[in-house]
């Protein structure tokens, strides 16, 4: 019989509650009458009888005892006194019978070195630890689990290879880490399963793994076990390719797309394109149209379709609605042989409370802040994360590594970077706690950024790191090393914000708003710069961007043009919203497929053409990007002429002789024998026009080459008369310098 000594252990495993079961079940060498032998314990609660077997010789059989009726059974085997393989064949009240590995006869599958690191916050890949993973220990195939819960009184795997059943495979604790680990045999690909916690009061809770690779469809809620290492990627050139100058000096144009609603399938019940189709129709679109980057919104795991994707429980799993993260992978792998990358808009700010998530994980705050006042948004209903703990920011840098490195990500738009750096963001007076200086300032997140910033792109310089970040902070974009918070890029909210103001008014008025059009200018060299019409603008009674611009229906049309002209001429990266490329009448909803059928007509037809030109021409224009971080590639020509509400600009890229000239008039009158200054004197042409009839415009363009004069005009010894279409941009070039006119 087992010893006295041993019996409050014994209850422990039958009430779940032991925090090292190790220590019990299994092998261990026990001592009985003067003796040494082996004995083998086993708590299986549906089995009626176990036998052990020697696995190196089965004729070796040794029955167990049932010593509690819940379902603990030994053996103490007299003829063996060292340790040897073993199985455990068991047969359960119905007569079923199998036979196992005993998951309590193998080592720790996490070292001591991986807790220290992650106890240190700096275990960088503790994705390859914690979570569920096959493997194989000692020659025996299963899968090691591991969670960090470390004030919890007792976790469990459960599963449907266990009937849920959180009495059949407990964890055990490592030392003071606080992290639970179990190797199970015999489990495959796509079991399901979940963190069964008990926490220090014996309340119960069923938590999905943090760390998993992928997760149920939803409702459903459970973890699965999934195989990551398969995959056979084909996009070495791509990848070796990357490089930090293509960030600052290569054209960077971002097509932004919800995946779930970009393209539905509504001969099968209007569901969601799949990650497959994804990466022949979405890659095929993109491609044609000229953009050099897929944006999604977050395809992290998430319950609830209205979020989507902002409230993530599934942080290291691509959503299932789609497919398998291999199959998420292909569509990857798919962009980047198309010469098209993928940024993925991730979110370490805020978390949602749904109870198999990460909330009160192990009974106790444990990702978030205790205090409410600093572990909640309360406009959101989330929980922020708590970045002054080590494990936490571990999981947080170690997540945004997994998806660059397991999914060949080119970066990772970081959402709602404001509500991380202020502690009262959201929130009124006596909703928030002052920092130990007193200020606004959340000192945690703002370290955690700049560690995050500093490990990935000094591990990947080709990466990048994009804030949206809708204040003033400075620094943004400024190298961590010169006390910046690391960031690749940053959404121009500024821009987006004034420009949409203007662009809103009836044109008879915008004289009146002239400086919401050029105040961008004054702070466009503070920041490396993305120009963003993003998916934020389209929705909650904004209006599509087609319904924002005032006047008739040519109106509407002529002033998208001129917008989307104006973006791709200003300074900085460009990212746009699907379905605003080809002027769709309705807010963007994530229910329902995009409008397509738009075009049908020709107006949309029109203008969908005219996007497609102006992405191939800011392809083709080294001026239109290659120094939007560097104040020489701009140069006002006329930027105060508000009374007509026309401005002119200069942009430059490493040839000046290739500098762009761009003209835009955000009034629907036409202007003939329009006097501009030119740099040079020469001969200048006109390379696009977004009044040409082929886009749906009137047909003021200029068709023969414009001569410069000797006339002084806009503070320059040279001039040119041109045509100016109504609200229209036009884009000159110049052919020739000639020194003589």
């Amino acid at each position: 019989m087992i010893t006295t000594t041993n019996l409050n252990e014994l209850f422990q495993i039958v009430n779940v509650e032991h925090g090292e079961p190790h220590h019990v079940l299994g092998m261990h060498e026990v001592e009985h009458e003067g003796e040494k032998f082996v004995a083998v314990r086993a708590f299986v609660p549906q089995a009626k009888e176990i036998v052990v077997v020697d696995d190196a010789d089965q004729d070796k059989t040794y029955p167990m005892m049932k010593i509690h009726e819940d379902g603990f059974f030994e053996v103490i085997i007299e003829d063996r006194q060292e340790w040897f393989r073993y199985q455990l064949s068991l047969t359960d009240y119905e007569g079923n019978q199998w036979t196992t590995y005993d998951a309590y006869s193998f080592v720790p599958t996490i070292s001591e070195y991986d807790r220290y690191l992650f106890g240190a916050g700096n275990h960088y890949k503790i994705f390859e630890k914690l979570g569920a993973h096959i493997t194989t220990v000692d020659g025996v195939e299963g899968v090691a689990f591991g969670v960090w819960a470390p004030n919890a009184k007792a976790v469990s795997v459960i599963g449907n290879f266990n009937s849920w059943d959180g009495r059949r495979n407990q964890m055990r604790v490592l030392g003071e880490s606080g992290i639970w680990e179990l190797f199970v045999p015999g489990l495959k690909e796509y079991d399901q399963y979940k963190y069964q916690i008990k926490d220090k009061y014996n309340n119960v809770c069923d938590k999905a793994d943090p760390y998993a690779s992928f997760a149920q469809l939803r409702p459903d809620t459970a973890s699965v076990i999934y195989d990551n290492s398969r995959y056979v990627w084909g996009d070495k050139a791509w990848t070796d390719d990357r490089s930090s100058e293509h960030i600052y000096q290569g054209p960077v144009n971002i097509y932004e797309v919800h995946f779930g609603s970009w393209m539905r399938i509504p001969e099968e019940g209007n569901r969601s394109m799949t990650y497959l189709e994804g990466a022949e129709k979405l890659v095929a679109y993109v491609k044609k149209m000229g953009y050099t980057h897929i944006e999604l919104l977050p395809v992290e795991e998430h319950p609830f379709d209205g979020s989507w994707g902002y409230q993530v429980t599934g942080y290291y799993a691509p959503t299932s609605r789609f497919g398998t993260p291999d199959e998420f992978k292909a569509f990857i792998d798919a962009c980047h042989r198309n010469g098209i990358g993928v940024i993925l808009d991730w979110v370490p700010a805020h978390f949602p409370k749904d109870a198999f998530g990460l909330a009160r994980f192990d009974g106790t705050a444990l990702y978030e802040h205790q205090d409410p006042k600093q572990g909640e948004h309360p406009d959101w209903g989330t929980l922020i994360f708590n970045y002054g703990r080590n494990e936490v920011r571990n999981f947080l840098i170690a997540n945004a590594i997994y998806w660059i490195e397991e999914f060949h990500l080119d970066g990772l738009r970081v959402d709602a970077v404001a509500s991380m750096l202020y502690l009262d963001y959201g929130k009124n007076d006596g909703q928030w706690v002052p920092n130990e200086h007193g200020g606004r300032e959340n000192l945690e997140a703002e370290e955690f950024l700049r560690h995050m910033n500093s490990v990935i792109i000094g591990r990947y310089p080709g990466i990048m790191m994009i804030a949206e970040e809708s204040t003033a902070w400075a620094g943004v974009t400024r190298s961590t090393n010169y006390g910046g918070l690391g960031f690749s890029l940053k959404w121009n909210m500024g821009w987006m914000n004034d420009y949409l103001s203007y662009v809103k008014k009836d044109p008879i008025y915008r004289k009146y708003h002239h400086d919401n059009l050029t105040f961008s200018m004054v702070y466009a060299y503070t920041e490396n710069f993305i120009l963003v019409l993003s998916h934020d603008e389209v929705v909650h009674g904004k209006c599509s961007m087609m319904e924002k611009m005032p006047g008739d229906l040519w109106q509407k049309f002529a002033n998208l043009r001129v917008t989307y002209g104006f973006m791709y001429g200003h300074p900085g990266k460009k990212l746009l919203f699907m379905g605003s490329e080809f002027g769709q009448f309705a807010e963007w909803s994530e229910a329902r497929s995009l409008d397509w059928h738009l075009l049908e007509y020709e107006t949309h037809q029109k203008l969908h053409q005219y996007m497609n030109d102006l992405n191939h021409l800011y392809l083709q224009e080294p001026a239109l990007w290659e120094k939007d971080f560097d104040s020489t590639g701009f140069e006002w020509i006329e930027c105060n002429d508000r009374d007509r509400s026309i401005i002119a600009f200069i942009r430059r890229g490493q040839d000046h002789t290739k500098e762009l000239i761009i003209v835009c008039n955000f009034t629907p009158e036409t202007h003939f024998g329009f006097r501009l200054g030119v740099p040079v004197a020469g001969t200048y042409e006109e390379i696009f026009n977004s009044d040409d009839e082929k886009y749906g415009g009137s047909g003021v363009i200029n068709r023969k080459p414009l001569v410069s004069d000797r006339i002084d005009w806009n503070g320059r010894q040279s001039s040119v008369e041109l045509k100016v279409p109504p609200l229209g941009i036009t884009i000159l070039r110049r052919t020739e310098q000639n020194d003589a006119h």
